[in-house]
């Protein structure tokens, strides 16, 4: 039987692929982010079902398990490749037992010959010079076919748990075909869906920043997490772009936050426990929100794409408080995330070593 081919694995990971989906940018706002009139505040009177936002969320969570089973389908698909590779093994196995088989067949018949096994019995026995000769021919052609007999049975067994283990090897690697092509069927249900909903989300916040007037919460399905720390950072999966006091065309004089690049829709934390000072929208930093927290210092979150909380609400740690989006002075999808001492603009620090003093470090 040919060799079985190989299947290459579906490598592909999935919030990768997540990661890389087209988001449209806003236009660059005439005010540099940081300069004056940053923080633009406009009503927060505005409502809207926020429907996208919670489908945002929500596929965001389906994500999450979608990638669970990917990994899991992952692991799976490994062990039946290596099941396939041990049938693979068997197999060559077999064809080594019964090509000994079939040269002791082939001895066995050419001791025979030899011994005069071939001959029928009566003709033994008139050739035979005495009685005795005349048994021990007999014996020994009984035992010859008998050792024929019993080589001819295990050349059977062998061939029959040949056939049975290439099947064996064909259903896995079906298996595995199979289990590939139901991952990437997920993968791309899921992507299509993310796909159109951030781009309903993001039009919704470009219509609400432009206008200056906040929509108003969207009450976002918490997902169930204890930080026994007491502080988090303000995105769970991240890459970090521009710095605090990095310069830059866009900035006025330097920049004022971190940035974090991370797709539209990802649901931004309370990086720690503490009041929600101000919600706002229009201006440099689109979509906002600033919260205050024990200590005197206070957390910016900008550019957002939809926001979860009201000004002079309580928030926890970890608690998810908006989504991310490009409103505002952003050339693409980002969090710009402050760190200050008073709620307004220009009494930032640096975010990171505050963070990591918190036991929070970044990277």
């Amino acid at each position: 039987m040919p060799s079985l081919r190989r299947h290459p694995l579906l490598v592909s990971v999935l919030l990768c692929a997540l990661a890389v989906l087209a988001a449209r940018p806003t236009e660059a706002s005439d005010t540099a982010e940081g300069g004056v009139g940053g923080s633009v505040a406009g009503s927060a009177s505005g409502s809207a079902s926020g429907s996208t936002a919670a489908e945002v969320a929500r596929l965001y969570e389906d994500a999450a398990v979608a990638t669970q089973q990917y990994e899991r389908g992952q692991r799976e698909a490994g062990a039946q490749q290596a099941r396939a590779r041990h049938y693979e093994g068997l197999l060559e196995s077999r064809r080594r037992e019964i090509a000994v088989l079939h040269e002791d067949l082939g001895r066995i018949a050419r001791a025979q010959y030899r011994d005069g096994g071939g001959l029928p019995v009566a003709a033994q026995i008139l050739l035979a010079g005495t009685p005795e000769e005349m048994m021990r021919g007999q014996r020994m052609f009984s035992q010859a076919n008998l050792e024929l007999g019993n080589a001819i049975e295990k050349s059977r067994r062998a061939e029959q748990r040949l056939v049975a283990d290439e099947a064996r090897a064909a259903a896995a690697w079906r298996e595995l075909d199979r289990r590939n092509g139901e991952l990437a069927a997920l993968k791309g249900s899921i992507e299509q869906k993310l796909e159109e909903a951030r781009s309903r989300l993001q039009g919704e916040a470009d219509a609400s920043a432009l206008a200056g007037s906040c929509r108003g919460a969207v009450r976002l399905e918490q997902p169930p997490a204890s930080y026994a720390q007491g502080w988090v950072a303000p995105v769970e999966t991240y890459q970090l772009s521009a710095g605090f006091g990095s310069g830059g065309s866009r900035w006025a004089n330097r920049h004022t936050g971190q940035d974090f690049a991370v797709p539209i829709g990802t649901p931004v934390r309370a990086v720690g426990d503490g009041r929600v000072v101000s919600v706002s929208c229009g201006g440099a930093f689109g979509i906002q929100i600033v919260v205050g927290h024990p200590g005197g210092y206070y957390t910016q979150y900008a550019h957002l794409a939809s926001v979860a909380v009201d000004e002079g609400e309580r928030v926890a740690a970890g608690q998810w408080i908006g989504q991310t989006g490009t409103t505002g002075n952003s050339t693409g999808p980002h969090l710009h995330f402050e760190v200050r001492v008073t709620p307004e603009l220009g009494s930032g620090v640096d975010p990171v070593p505050w963070l990591a003093a918190r036991g929070v470090p970044l990277g």
